[in-house]
């Protein structure tokens, strides 16, 4: 301790050792050697001259954060960069001091981590949610380059929630939610223990004082009664373990607010159901003696059915291991038992942070540092989620890690959240395979897409080369990896759909106007295109396909022509086949088929909606006669589509399945039925049905219309 005494002395102030800069440097001594200890009092000294005046709303000096930040990750270990970024987190943020500066005097290791953890105060946002979102991505994103980047933020995310007593009640509230629903489960997936839980409980006592401080103080009063119990317990597993020749340790658990909270919450119990639990953690040398122990605690006391967990074979998502039993104990009151080795157990404290080795070939050693950047690099591909706050969501999905484990064929175990289905294992697999999805099956036996997984089963995912992902999946998978791939695929396809459909309404429009796309030429479209503020001809044919340009105004607009004394209404028509995917749609309101006379409305954001002439909903779109595109259908159109009947009938058991059974000799599928409405004598049926065209729909409702018990068949029309 004597060289941390010199450093000190050296430094002007005597007030400076109030700090905390002491017992830092005490620390640091244990584990880095003195050159390293000199850069980091270096950045003290330059990160407490340019906090100099400065205080924090607990009234104390500012640089006494950076200085708790610091403390926090030399008591993990953390190499001499991260400590002096820890020093330095906030300079850059809140002072006149630069990055550059940073790079300059401390490497460009040090600056890229301290510019990893600012905030992007410096961007102006629509809202506090986008510029919270927009942080949490850029500083996910540097995670992903260094993991020391969330190490930094999780510690001065604990200090600042230490001292948050001091600020405003609404910025409390609104930090300590932030803390419970991101922070802390980022924690837990990074198997940092010591953080997840201070933070919970902070952040729990922060968000709800009343319900901690009820807590707490049953906490305290059940201590009193318990310590008897835990002392004769951990008395009997000492000499148990002895007399078998196993050395450990043995430590009765202690408890914390915030999972005894949740456990109530989630689970619907009783304080007391919660409280009189005990927890009991058995530390050994070796794995063999984690199931030597396991058989001894069995012999000693009954294990609970179903409450046996081997995180040792199958460690958890965050590397953590254990092996969990719960057991019958003295009265019939439960005993948890965490069984592990001395390794495993500073694995569960420290998860990525145990072991710390920052060499480029040590990387990817040990297990809790793999698995972290296994989900690290999943978070790449939740780049392209769109938005700041779609990546937000998706990452929060992730972060709570209540897993599930299948296996692949070939028997490799794979992680999956609770309630995962098909789809997110095919994901988890590959994205690739995800895309391809045409079937699956668990256990051998052919299952829907949408079934959740359970523990132990086997899953194969089949793919056919030219599937494509439904955009009906987004609507029951779990993992922020499906739901970003689905997504990302969706609106691609749209794209490339709506930049084709627009070319072709413009080409129309122009020909209406003795011209063409070919006959514009280069040199007029590029100054159009810098006119209306776009890059390129792409975006320009995207907006007029998705509607939020109009092809006739548009076509006008090209070639120069006034529009105010001409007839607006684009003569061309669109010729459709049924298959023009996400931007052609066919309303729901009158269901048109091939054979129909229809229309095109373009609606803004969607594209074209086909409707029928006779559709009454036309009456709403007659005062936008702009908007209005003639549409014709292709000759040979190959697909079904939807058609809805009504069909009144008499009384009688069985009609609706001989109604059901004539409709399917026709060769078409019911979608629905719906009962509209039941008299004494007859009842009105509503069928959706799939038909090929008007042809095919005129045989069924001919063959319906046939029926002794059918009174009238007629086809819907709004």
């Amino acid at each position: 301790m004597d060289y941390a005494a010199t450093l000190l002395s050296k430094l002007p102030g005597a007030s400076r050792r109030s700090h905390g800069l002491s017992h830092l440097l005490e620390t640091l001594e244990s584990y880095l050697p003195k050159d390293q200890i000199e850069t980091i009092v270096q950045a003290y000294e330059f990160g407490a001259a340019a906090h100099d005046g400065q205080t924090r709303m607990t009234g104390e000096p500012y640089i006494t954060h950076p200085i708790a930040v610091a403390q926090e990750l030399a008591e993990m270990h953390l190499d001499a960069q991260a400590i002096a970024a820890a020093i330095l987190h906030d300079v850059v943020e809140d002072t006149d001091a630069s990055l550059s500066q940073i790079e300059e005097k401390f490497g460009e290791e040090t600056s890229a981590l301290v510019d990893g953890v600012s905030k992007l105060d410096q961007i102006q946002f629509r809202s506090r949610a986008e510029a919270q979102a927009e942080s949490f991505r850029k500083m996910m994103l540097a995670m992903i380059e260094d993991i020391r980047v969330i190490l930094v933020k999780l510690a001065d995310r604990l200090h600042n929630m230490q001292t948050l007593s001091a600020m405003p009640p609404e910025k409390i509230r609104r930090i300590a939610r932030e803390t419970l629903d991101i922070y802390a489960p980022i924690a837990n997936r990074l198997g940092i223990n010591r953080f997840k839980v201070e933070l919970e409980d902070l952040g729990f006592r922060h968000l709800y004082p009343m319900r901690y401080r009820v807590l707490e103080k049953a906490l305290k009063r059940s201590k009193g009664s318990q310590r008897q119990i835990v002392k004769r317990i951990l008395e009997e597993f000492a000499a148990a373990l002895k007399d078998d020749g196993i050395e450990a340790e043995i430590v009765g658990r202690e408890k914390h607010l915030y999972s005894i909270y949740k456990k109530m919450a989630e689970k619907k119990r009783l304080l007391s159901d919660v409280v009189d639990v005990y927890g009991f953690r058995i530390i050994v040398d070796d794995v063999n003696s984690c199931y030597q122990a396991l058989g001894i605690v069995h012999g000693l006391y009954k294990p609970m059915p179903g409450r046996f967990k081997d995180y040792v074979a199958i460690p958890r998502i965050n590397g953590y291991q254990s092996l969990h039993t719960t057991l019958f104990g003295p009265k019939g009151l439960p005993l948890e038992v965490q069984i592990r080795t001395r390794t495993m157990d500073r694995v569960a404290e420290s998860g990525v942070a145990s072991h710390w080795q920052y060499k480029a070939d040590d990387k990817v050693d040990a297990t809790p540092q793999r698995r972290a950047r296994e989900w690290l690099s999943g978070l790449a591909e939740l780049q392209e989620a769109g938005s700041s706050e779609e990546f937000l969501e998706s990452v929060k999905v992730d972060l709570f890690p209540d897993k599930i484990y299948v296996f692949t064929p070939k028997g490799e175990i794979m992680p999956l959240p609770k309630g995962s289905t098909t789809v997110d294992f095919a994901y988890a697999v590959h994205t690739d395979i995800g895309n391809r999805t045409v079937a699956a099956k668990v256990d051998r036996g052919l299952v829907p897409l949408r079934t959740p997984l359970a523990n132990g089963e086997t899953v194969e995912v089949i793919t056919s080369r030219g599937a494509k992902p439904n955009p009906n999946w987004l609507t029951f998978v779990r993992t922020a990896k499906a739901r970003t791939a689905i997504r990302q695929y969706m609106k691609n396809l749209r794209s490339s759909e709506s930049i084709d459909l627009g070319k072709r309404l413009l080409d129309r429009s122009l020909k209406d106007l003795d011209s063409s796309l070919r006959k514009i030429g280069k040199v007029r479209m590029n100054a159009a295109l810098e006119e209306v503020g776009l890059n390129d001809t792409s975006e320009l044919f995207e907006q007029v396909g998705l509607g939020e340009r109009l092809a006739p105004l548009t076509a006008r607009f090209l070639l120069g022509v006034s529009d105010s004394n001409d007839d607006e209404t684009a003569h061309a028509s669109l010729t459709i086949a049924g298959t023009e995917g996400m931007v052609v749609s066919y309303a729901k309101c009158c269901y048109p088929i091939p054979g129909d006379d229809v229309m095109g409305y373009l609606s803004s954001g969607r594209g074209v909606v086909i409707h029928r002439n006779g559709c009454g909903n036309l009456s709403n779109f007659r005062k936008q006669p702009e908007k209005w595109i003639a549409v014709t259908w292709e000759k040979d159109v190959d697909r079904e589509f939807f058609s809805q009947i009504t069909i009144d009938t008499l009384n009688k058991p069985g009609v609706l399945a001989e109604v059901a059974a004539t409709i399917g000799d026709c060769g078409s599928n019911i979608e629905q039925v719906e009962v509209l409405g039941r008299h004494e004598d007859c009842s009105m049926l509503s069928f959706l049905l799939q038909v090929r065209d008007r042809k095919h729909l005129a045989e069924i409702m001919r063959n319906v219309r046939k029926m002794p018990n059918v009174i009238r068949v007629s086809r819907d029309s709004t």
